[in-house]
This record gives structure tokens, sequence and C-alpha cells, in this order.
């Protein structure tokens, strides 16, 4: 048999195994899911009373195998439900230079057990801003940015877009 025959061969061979490696890298990288649990203070500078206008926000994330679920939750100071907005849809995109996903959200439910009135600013922003979104294109778009982590210390600092909210994360499980 030829030199170069036998050569072609070997390099079929190694292409076909670096092709496999590669593809299941990519399966077991983005099979992984990003679970993130997150919390913020929310305070409308606007109102007059000592503790009106004060709120905690909680924000679970999971992104697994291109879906994402995302569920704000708010509660008043004493610790009762203020409310929640729970949103699904998938990962359009991520920008690993900037730890971004991008998240065309499909389903929206909103907390119908609470007045609208009653409920936080910022909950009736994003309420309002992803109802405009839905009845212009029928979907909400939004981000999730790592502004910065630690993932030795299991935490990261979040932005979420277009809600402008920046929450310090639990890292429950990551591929950041």
């Amino acid at each position: 048999m030829a030199k170069w025959l036998k050569w072609t061969i070997n390099l079929t061979i190694l292409s076909a195994l670096i092709v496999a490696c590669g593809v299941i890298y990519l399966q077991s990288v983005s099979n992984k899911a990003v679970i993130l649990n997150c919390s913020s203070e929310l305070f409308d500078r606007h109102t007059q009373q000592v503790n009106e206008g004060k709120f905690y926000l909680l924000v679970d994330v999971l992104i697994s195998a291109g879906n994402a679920q995302i569920n704000y939750r708010y509660f008043n100071l004493d610790g009762s439900s203020a409310g929640a907005i729970l949103m699904q849809g998938e990962v359009k995109s991520m920008e690993l230079n900037r730890m971004t996903y991008n998240v065309s959200v499909k389903t929206k439910t909103e907390s119908e057990d609470i007045d609208k009135k009653s409920w936080p600013e910022h909950m009736k922003y994003l309420s309002y801003i992803s109802s405009l979104h839905f009845s212009e294109s029928g979907r909400h778009n939004l981000s999730i940015e790592v502004l910065d982590s630690d993932t030795n210390q299991d935490y990261a600092v979040v932005l979420f877009q277009p809600s402008n909210t920046v929450c310090g994360c639990r890292i429950v499980n990551s591929r950041i």
C-alpha cells in the first residue's frame, strides 16, 4: 500500500475523532443548566412614608437546553407576597465575551390574586414593558448579563434588561 494512502486514512480517522470529541464537548456544555437565585431591595424614591415603596425582589433564573425561565417574586417588608411574574421562553443567543444571555419570552404569567394598584412600581413597569412587546411582536426580549462573578464563592452580580434591575445572585449551577 502506498505511503500517501496510509497517511490519508490516518488523517481521515484523526479528523473524525476530533469532530466526534468536539460534538460531545458541545453537547455536554450546552446541556448544563444555569441556575441563579437572585435578590434585590427595591425602593420607590417618590413615596413619602418611611416603609411605603420598599420591597424585596427575588428572581429565579433557570436556563437549560436552550430554554429559559425567569421568575420575578416581589415581597413586602413583612415577608408577605406583593406579586409575581413568571416568564418562559428560549435563549436566542449567548454573548460569551459579555457573559450575556439574550432570551425571547413566549409566555408570561402575572399574579392575579393581588390588586394591580398595590403592585410594586418595578412590577408595574415590568408588566407594562413586557405587555407592550407582546402586543407588538408576540414576544418579549430580555437580556441577562453577568456583570461580575466569583464561582469560588458561588456569587454573581447580574443585570436584567429591560427591567433595569441589578441583583446579587447565588450561583446554584452554572457554566458562567
